[in-house]
């Protein structure tokens, strides 16, 4: 997996059909999603409950190409294995999850995955600063973690800028997640930003049976990034 700093859209299997997921992972590719992110809730560390590696497993054979899996849980040691031996491609902790983030960066390396970093909207970039020789990408909560279709916290977007600046030319993502849509996703792609996630902006208007507005929603969304000047 060659890094580049291209924008890619990552549709949120949270606001898909959960009935049709394996469907929907492939409806999504097909109608130009770059990546498939999956949000997995523990019910503890966020006030909601998804899905764990056995849904991971089961989509993995319906996804052509990435798999990025954002663990919003606590503990997220003890299923680090469990999550690279479902096909994750990437695997995102909260750096808010735990006592020692770099162990656990350590571990999903360890476990022959690509590490992200997660960061709330109530914690500053320097949370990460130490760790960005050992990620391959830092996601920025642009909502509170939790729940789709939550507005845009336009605070972030200093916080990109920040990022950005202190990657450097580390091969290192910066991914956005929650309230990315054609407005708020030229803000934050001029920031700094390569990985756009977004659920409703996505799936909004469209079904397995109908996968064309994925597509038209998806392409809105890039060439917002595209053709915008902010």
């Amino acid at each position: 997996m060659s890094f580049d700093r291209s924008l890619k859209i990552a549709p949120s299997i949270l606001s898909a059909d959960f009935a049709n997921f394996g469907a929907e992972c492939e409806a999504i590719e097909a109608e130009g999603a770059d990546w498939v992110h999956v949000d997995v809730m523990d019910g503890h560390f966020v006030p909601n409950i998804t899905f764990g590696p056995a849904t991971c497993a089961a989509i993995r054979p319906h996804i052509k190409g990435i798999m990025d899996v954002h663990l919003m849980i606590a503990p997220v040691d003890p299923y680090i294995e469990a999550f690279a031996e479902a096909g994750s491609d990437f695997i995102t902790a909260h750096v808010e999850a735990g006592p020692h983030i770099h162990r656990t960066l350590q571990a999903i390396r360890a476990a022959g995955v690509k590490a992200g970093v997660a960061l709330n909207p109530g914690t500053p970039a320097s949370a990460v600063e130490y760790l960005l020789d050992m990620v391959d990408m830092v996601c920025v909560m642009t909502v509170n973690p939790g729940f789709g279709g939550q507005k845009f916290i336009h605070s972030q977007i200093d916080k990109v800028r920040q990022l950005r600046a202190m990657i450097g030319d580390r091969p290192v993502h910066i991914e956005i997640d929650g309230g990315v849509d054609p407005t708020t996703a030229p803000l934050v792609a001029k920031a700094g930003a390569d990985v756009l996630v977004a659920g409703s902006a996505v799936f909004r208007g469209g079904s397995v049976t109908n996968t064309a507005p994925y597509g038209a929603n998806i392409k809105a969304i890039r060439d917002a990034v595209l053709t915008t000047t902010v």
